[in-house]
């Protein structure tokens, strides 16, 4: 009787896996196809490129999606050296749940449903801890971009605002005081289980951030570098688009006001579903300062959304099916 009543739950949860599963990719499916039929930045980028060449847009496109694969292959090893300490993964399983993160992260603020996407990958009690230990990897490329930012920002703000040498000057300093904050909070991430125990009401939750003291600054630079490598190729995409769409750009002013649209992009809450908004008014915001060609700049700010964010969170769409939301079912 006990065996009977065990095995209806376990149908029940299967019965109910499924069907948030159908649930979630009918959505992505029926959302994408909407909010992408009718984006007129993307036909905008068509028309750019059909302007070029086939072999132009062939070797271009190849190039960054390319880049696209090999970011987020990068992602993956970092997520499976992060978890180390929490549950071995295969490389195989990182890249499956990274790819599923990118999914959720679609209909969630500030891509929060990635994390969710991707640790439901591991063991139901080392979740929570696998939440913790991804928060060490976004940190790590939020400290690049906030580095880069800031520095960007302050160097825009003394070249295009007019202000006078002091606070031209206050800025740069303010600009070094941010960055450097970040960098010490990095390599210094164990401070944040000290600060958690210090506040009443998270001391409860202080067993789950003591993962962080057991990454070595060793393990830490080597995250940071893999989060380099990233923002490297990121950097890179936008660079070869903009020097093939608008060539005679000139470098430079073109590389800070890129650093200084991740800074911004990074800081607002919006919805990956909708960052191509955020990410083209931006774009063509600063890069008002520099060129003229603020279609073609917005653009080049939705092609890479979509080849970054919606391409991959499509694959992605596969591996929701891998997921084994209650631990004790089959896949």
């Amino acid at each position: 009787m006990h065996a009977k009543s065990s095995g209806l739950t376990n149908r029940t949860k299967r019965i109910l896996a499924i069907a948030i599963k159908v649930a979630i990719l009918v959505l992505v499916a029926w959302v994408l196809y909407h909010k992408l039929n009718n984006h007129r930045n993307l036909r905008e980028f068509e028309r750019l490129m059909r302007n070029l060449g086939s072999q132009t847009v062939a070797i271009t496109l190849s190039v960054v999606v390319s880049l696209m694969v090999v970011n987020w292959l990068l992602e993956a090893v970092k997520w499976r050296y992060l978890c180390r300490y929490i549950e071995p993964i295969t490389l195989w399983r990182a890249v499956q749940s990274v790819f599923c993160g990118l999914t959720w992260a679609v209909f969630t603020p500030n891509r929060i449903g990635e994390y969710g996407g991707r640790v439901l990958f591991l063991k139901p009690r080392k979740r929570i801890f696998g939440v913790v230990a991804m928060g060490v990897g976004a940190l790590a490329q939020l400290v690049l971009v906030s580095v880069a930012g800031s520095l960007s920002i302050a160097w825009f703000a003394n070249r295009f605002l007019g202000l006078d040498t002091i606070a031209g000057g206050a800025i740069w300093l303010l600009a070094v005081g941010y960055a450097g904050f970040f960098l010490l909070l990095y390599f210094n991430v164990a401070w944040i289980n000290g600060w958690i125990k210090r506040i009443a009401f998270l001391r409860k939750f202080h067993r789950f951030f003591e993962i962080l003291t057991r990454y070595s600054r060793r393990e830490l630079l080597i995250v940071f570098l893999n989060s380099l490598a990233r923002f490297v190729i990121f950097t890179s995409q936008y660079c070869i688009l903009m020097l093939v769409i608008i060539p005679g750009i000139d470098f430079l002013p073109m590389l800070l006001l890129i650093f200084i649209l991740f800074f911004v992009q990074a800081a607002l809450p919006t919805l990956d579903l909708f960052d191509f908004g955020v990410r083209s008014v931006t774009a063509s915001y600063l890069y008002a300062h520099i060129t003229d060609q603020d279609l073609a700049v917005m653009a080049i700010a939705s092609c890479i959304w979509f080849i970054n964010l919606i391409l991959p969170a499509i694959l992605g769409s596969v591996f929701v099916l891998k997921i084994n939301f209650f631990g004790d079912t089959a896949n």
